[in-house]
């Protein structure tokens, strides 16, 4: 694998994202952008979603933790599918009663504005974080295999790739991004499957023969019965449900895409069967993992200090170049797939959230698209800054720090929404925004402190859980006497 060769992989790969974007964004207006003309097929939509609940994080992450946690991971995607079914049943009727562009609008009608914007603000802090570590999970891949041969500075390769990214979804928006979802979950899935095959054929088994090398290893462990350690089992179904939860259903950027089909039964077909697809999905990126790390015994390869690396070196060093170019054109999806339909989410939420756009009704459609354009290319600006201080200080695997954010920064969103949906009571609005940030904090005291004060237990993704009782407990007090329930 030459660096020239991947660099043309990656832009016959763009090239095909342009041809998407250029036929879904004709006639494109400020609906489109937001919300798809509510037209988009739940099928079309439901397969995208495989891909963008995947990203770059499982892609490259996921298999190199199997060296760690065995297939663990297995258990938070059976509680996934609990987490569904209440987005199904309870979250997506809601939205679309409401009739709302952006999911956080529900707070300020049930709440105020306070805890609407507290929201809005803790997703664009949860979502930004989270899209610029998948973003350059793969991004940092592409610079050490390419443009480190050139002597291209990182910061170079990150703002030409978002700059590209800018382009084919500035105008087009959430529409162009249910199609481009199409493309890259293809890709990502076919990479994944291309490169076992490729590695069975490298060891000289049959497929059979792989399997059962696989289920007979320590990897394939899925059940952990250790109480204290942080892939419990139990603890692992348990978070999935609401990391399914609060990743999706509280999430603007899942489910905008929700919010883009054409009725509430669509909708909730689509996370049905996103969810029941996402079972055997996750299990053969696992199963990956483990031919990958089966590979390098074999071969007496050297496991990367980094195991987000032993992917990417395995199928860029050791393997053809056609694994290579299989492995490079994944990436790339990955990539496009973890940052495009955030950007879109993200221009949305400030542009509702904060700018008020869908109230400036003296505002025409030309200033709208101008002010949306502006805050699209700042959302943009605002990643590549994320990412490269990222770069200068992580130092560890990307599949904990993200789930590590998300359960500080969705937990009060988590208390926010079951506060409001399972209670009838009002709340002092103005207070709101202290609860939210107190609360993470007491989760990360209770965290740290967690060994010593409760016998060597060691919190994992159920902080997540902690944190949003802690939020629910914080707007008990803050509540008053007169009820005002939206639901």
């Amino acid at each position: 694998m030459t660096p020239l060769l991947i660099l043309e992989s990656f832009l016959i790969y763009t090239g095909l994202l342009f041809v998407i974007s250029y036929v879904t964004s004709r006639h494109a207006n400020n609906e489109s952008y937001f919300v798809g003309n509510r037209q988009s097929p739940w099928y079309i939509v439901a397969y995208g979603m495989i891909g963008a609940s995947l990203s770059g994080v499982t892609f490259i992450s996921i298999p190199g933790e199997v060296g760690n946690s065995h297939f663990s991971y297995m258990m938070i995607v059976f509680g996934y599918l609990i987490g569904y079914v209440v987005i199904a049943r309870v979250l997506i009727p809601l939205y679309y009663r409401l009739n709302l562009t952006s999911i956080y609008s529900y707070l300020e009608q049930r709440f105020g504005v306070s805890s609407y914007k507290t929201g809005a603000f803790f997703f664009l802090v949860s979502r930004v974080i989270g899209a610029s570590f998948r973003m350059f999970l793969v991004v940092n891949v592409l610079q050490i295999f390419v443009f480190d041969a050139w002597n291209v500075p990182f910061y170079i390769t990150v703002s030409g790739f978002m700059m590209l990214m800018v382009l084919y979804t500035y105008r087009g928006g959430i529409k162009t991004i249910i199609w481009t979802d199409t493309l890259q979950t293809t890709f990502m899935l076919v990479t994944v499957i291309i490169s076992i095959f490729l590695i069975k054929d490298e060891l000289g088994l049959t497929l059979g023969q792989l399997v059962n090398k696989v289920s007979v290893s320590e990897y394939s462990q899925m059940i952990n019965i250790d109480w204290n350690g942080k892939s419990y089992f139990l603890k692992q179904f348990v978070s999935g449900a609401f990391i399914a939860i609060v990743m999706t259903g509280l999430d603007q950027d899942m489910m905008q895409k929700n919010l883009s089909c054409k009725n509430v039964r669509d909708a909730k077909k689509n996370i049905y069967w996103m969810s029941i697809s996402l079972v055997p999905v996750n299990f053969i990126i696992l199963f990956l993992g483990a031919v990958l790390y089966i590979y390098a015994d074999t071969k007496g390869i050297a496991i990367p200090t980094r195991t987000d690396n032993l992917f990417p070196v395995i199928a860029m060093n050791y393997l053809s170049p056609l694994a290579g170019i299989v492995f490079i054109i994944g990436l790339i999806s990955a990539a496009y797939s973890s940052a495009d339909s955030a950007l879109t989410s993200l221009t949305t939420s400030f542009s509702v959230d904060f700018l008020g756009m869908e109230k400036k009704n003296n505002f025409d459609e030309k200033k709208k698209t101008k002010i949306r354009n502006i805050v699209h290319v700042s959302i943009a600006a605002l990643i590549v800054v994320v990412i490269i201080i990222f770069r200068a200080i992580n130092d560890d695997s990307v599949i904990s720090k993200l789930f590590t954010i998300a359960g500080y920064t969705y937990g009060p969103l988590l208390g926010l929404y079951f506060f409001g949906m399972f209670t009838s009571y009002n709340i002092k609005d103005k207070w709101v925004p202290i609860v939210a940030v107190v609360a993470p904090v007491l989760s990360y005291i209770i965290s740290d402190n967690s060994q010593a004060w409760f016998g060597g237990y060691k919190f994992g993704f159920e902080l997540l859980i902690v944190n949003g009782c802690l939020t629910f407990i914080g707007l008990l007090l803050l509540r008053q006497k007169n009820h005002n329930k939206v639901s």
